[in-house]
């Protein structure tokens, strides 16, 4: 039995396949899927799990190189716009429409849909290469 990081089997399993480049979504429960990507689905109800959470915990185990964000979070999910630049500081982070983002999603390993009820609360994290302890 795996004691730490996702215990989520299909999470873990997209994020042991991810090589560089590769990106995975994490979504508020309002994207769209397009047709062909993998949903993981975690939404219990509205808010849980939350975007902050579950992009903490994804970001805890995967190298993420850059984080492509919709330019609309910035006006209209201030919170959410603070935390992923809080949290990838190190990453770059790029903007683009919402409708530009809606299509990129379509490149995704997998999106995995939160319970996140707030505009905008979406992401792109983008996979860099790990070779061990890097400090």
């Amino acid at each position: 039995m795996k004691k730490n990081g996702i215990l989520n089997s299909h999470i873990s399993k997209v994020l042991a396949d991810l090589g560089h480049t590769d990106y995975i979504v994490v979504a508020d429960l309002g994207l769209p899927i397009p047709a062909g990507v993998p949903k993981i689905d975690l939404a219990l109800t509205y808010g849980v799990p939350g975007f902050e959470q579950v992009v903490e915990l994804v970001a805890a185990d995967m190298e993420v190189e850059k984080v492509t964000i919709a330019e609309e979070m910035v006006a209209q999910n201030e919170a959410a716009y603070a935390f992923t630049v809080d949290l990838f500081n190190k990453a770059e982070i790029q903007r683009c429409s919402h409708e530009e983002f809606k299509k990129l999603t379509a490149g995704a390993k997998a999106i995995i849909r939160t319970g996140e009820a707030k505009p905008y609360a979406n992401c792109i994290l983008h996979a860099g290469v790990w070779f061990g302890t890097q400090e």
